[in-house]
Formats: structure tokens, sequence, C-alpha cells
């Protein structure tokens, strides 16, 4: 076993270079086109809120002429209890298990051979994809373009949540600096991707400390432009997630707080989404696509030195890139899908971790004004721990 992954009951702490991005051009790629095109994509998924609609046009760019996936490594069809036609969309997760899942060909393995692949770079795109019902499946998201649509009417609702940010993402600062703690921000300038989850999680951090959000200047920054102007020098501080997060503190940072002290009610996950009316009307599939999941996490844990690799051919990145983010996350697994840290499980589901993550986030998001509407009264209508409950058995 590589040392790091660290065990906690059903849980594993692990971090990726996955910055869950909605901006782009709005284009997906089809994994055929290899490491290249899936490292310029994993560049680009900045965590950005989605904002409004996106032109059909766009969305039939990205989805109409899905093919199947011709996944190299161990895929094959089997026997589905589903086996109808399927669309599932991810994005290049880096270190993370849905990669090998996606390289060993598990959603074939687990739904059949009727199963379309689509690597997407935006956002917009699979969320218009999963409204208009061209895409069953969407995997590697974040709350706030969840929040989003579902405040667009988007037919949407959670189905596997695949990990949280616990240490590789937070707040840094230059050391430098001389700032040495949360209360020395006051009266700073902060670098933040405005309307990410960058803001929920700041305020969030910094109210554990009794540190007004209003004492802080707000400079919005995509995660790049935080490189840069780190090196500059322009900015001193910044709220941000892998890879910046770590390409800060190598250039001379020093971490102040991170995601791994916020409760589960106030965090970041990686989420899959699936669209209601799909899933309505093919229940088992959902209960495959949720195996295919879990055998991704399975291989990982059993074979971890062939996971890296696999997560090295899938995601573009080096097998030692991928040891080395495996860090800063939960991983979660099926039997912790049904838990109340997770999903959750019959009334319990209201008051699951993602549940009340996706509530607070909502809440933060709309007193910032990134969401016009309050949040529904019934939030756990939007997470679907059932496909997870029958995969147990």
């Amino acid at each position: 076993m590589y040392s790091a992954i660290k065990y906690r009951g059903n849980t594993m702490n692990k971090h990726r270079a996955h910055a869950r991005a909605f901006g782009g051009d709005g284009l997906s790629t089809d994994r055929a086109e290899g490491p290249q095109a899936r490292r310029a994509g994993r560049s680009s998924r900045w965590r950005v809120l989605v904002v409004g609609g996106v032109a059909a046009a766009l969305l039939l760019a990205a989805c109409s002429s899905s093919t199947p996936s011709s996944s190299s490594s161990t895929a094959k069809s089997s026997a589905s209890t589903s086996n109808v036609a399927v669309t599932i969309g991810y994005e290049n997760n880096g270190a993370d298990p849905s990669m090998v899942t996606v390289h060993n060909g598990y959603f074939q393995k687990e739904l059949g051979s009727n199963v379309s692949l689509k690597l997407f770079t935006s956002g917009p795109t699979a969320l218009s994809a999963i409204a208009s019902g061209a895409l069953q499946f969407m995997c590697g998201i974040g709350l706030p373009p969840v929040i989003s649509a579902i405040a667009r009417g988007v037919p949407l609702v959670v189905v596997w949540n695949q990990e949280r940010y616990t240490t590789d993402a937070g707040i840094v600062v230059k050391t430098s600096s001389g700032i040495t703690s949360l209360a020395g921000l006051a009266g700073k300038t902060i670098a933040i991707n405005t309307g990410s989850e960058s803001s929920f999680e700041l305020p969030s951090l910094l109210a554990q400390k009794g540190v007004a959000l209003s004492s802080l200047h707000q400079l919005n920054m995509t995660p790049p432009e935080m490189e840069s102007a780190w090196q500059t020098g322009q900015i001193q501080a910044a709220t941000v997630w892998d890879p910046a997060f770590d390409y800060l503190i190598a250039h001379g940072g020093r971490v102040l707080a991170t995601d791994a002290s916020l409760p589960a009610n106030a965090t970041s996950y990686n989420i899959c989404v699936a669209n209601t009316s799909f899933t309505a009307a093919h229940p088992a599939a959902a209960v495959d696509f949720v195996k295919a999941m879990q055998d991704g996490v399975s291989y990982m844990t059993s074979n971890p030195s062939q996971a890296l690799k696999d997560m090295e051919a899938e995601a573009g990145i080096s097998a030692a890139t991928a040891k080395s983010e495996l860090k800063g996350y939960d991983i979660y697994n099926l039997a912790d899908q049904v838990t109340e840290t997770v999903l959750g499980k019959g009334s319990g589901v209201a008051t699951s971790g993602t549940t009340e993550s996706l509530v607070n986030n909502w809440k933060e998001l709309y007193k910032q004004g990134f969401i016009t509407t309050p949040p529904p009264s019934n939030m756990a209508k939007y997470v679907d721990p059932t496909p997870a409950a029958s995969a147990l058995g």
C-alpha cells in the first residue's frame, strides 16, 4: 500500500489535482483524445459558480455525437440489470478512483455495452445536458454549480458523493507577509475566485476564529491568475484549492487553515449527479452506476500501485503526482454513502452531511448575491441514497 492513503473507518483520505471548473469554452471532448487533451481540460476546470443557461447549440455540440468509450484496459460488456443506452459525463479528476473506473471500463462492465462516456471541460454544458436528458449522469462536480442548476430547475439528484476536501483547499499566505493567523488577515487583501466554493469556505473558516468577512478586501482571480500574481508579489494571501493551493505553498506559502477544520455540514464535496427523469424510469441503471463507482474505489484499495498507473494514463499526470495528491481528501466508498456523514438513509437524508452542506452553501451564496433565490425548504429531495442502498443489498 502506498503511504499516502490513511483509513478512517470506511473512509480513505486523499487529495487529487482536480480543479472543479465550470469555465472554459463550453466544449467537451471524447476520452479517446488522450492524456494531452485531458491535461488541458484539467487545467481549465475551475470551480466557478454556473450562472444562467447554456445555448442549445453548445449542448448539441457537447453531447449529440457521443460515442461508446473504447477503454484500452480491462473494459468488457456484461449482462446488466439495466442495459439501456446511457451517456455518462465526467471531468478529469486527476488522482481519483473515478479515473480508475473510467480507465478500467467499469461503467461498461456494470451497465452493459450501451454506455457512452463524455469528457467535459465545461460545467455549464454538462449541466445543460443533464437538463435536456442528453446526459444521464455527471461526475466530478462541486456544490455551487449544482446549486445554481437546482435553482434554475434542472432535474438532477445527487446519487454518489465522491469525496470531500480536507487538507488541500484553504487559505494560504506568503511567509514573508508576516501574517501568522486568520486574525492577521483583517485589513488585508485576499485573492478569491468569487462565486466559487471559496466564497463559502472563506467566511466559514473566518467565522471559526471570529474574524468578520467584511474586514478583508477580496480580489477576484482565477486560480491560474493567483499563481502569476503570487509570483510577481501582487498578492500576499489567497483562498483556493489544488493544484493552485499546492503551487502557492511550494512557492513560499504558509497554510493558515484548510477545509479539514470544517464540519461535514460546511464543507466542499465532489459529487455525481443524475437526471431524475432517467433514474425514475431506469432505477436499475442508477444502481449499476454506483456499483461502477465502487469498483474504482475497491480497485484503488486492493491494487494501489496499479491504480496509480491507471490514474497516470487516464488523467495525464505522473504516478508520483497521483501518489502525492492522494492525501487531501476523504474518499467515500459504497458503504459510506448511506451514512449520516455522506448521503444518509431514510429520514436521515435531510440531516446528512451532503444535504446540510448543500443548504449551507446555498445560504452563503444567496447572502453574497451569487444565487438570487433562497434555498428550498426540502433540500433532501435532491439527495438520493437509494441506488447505493440497493447496491449494498
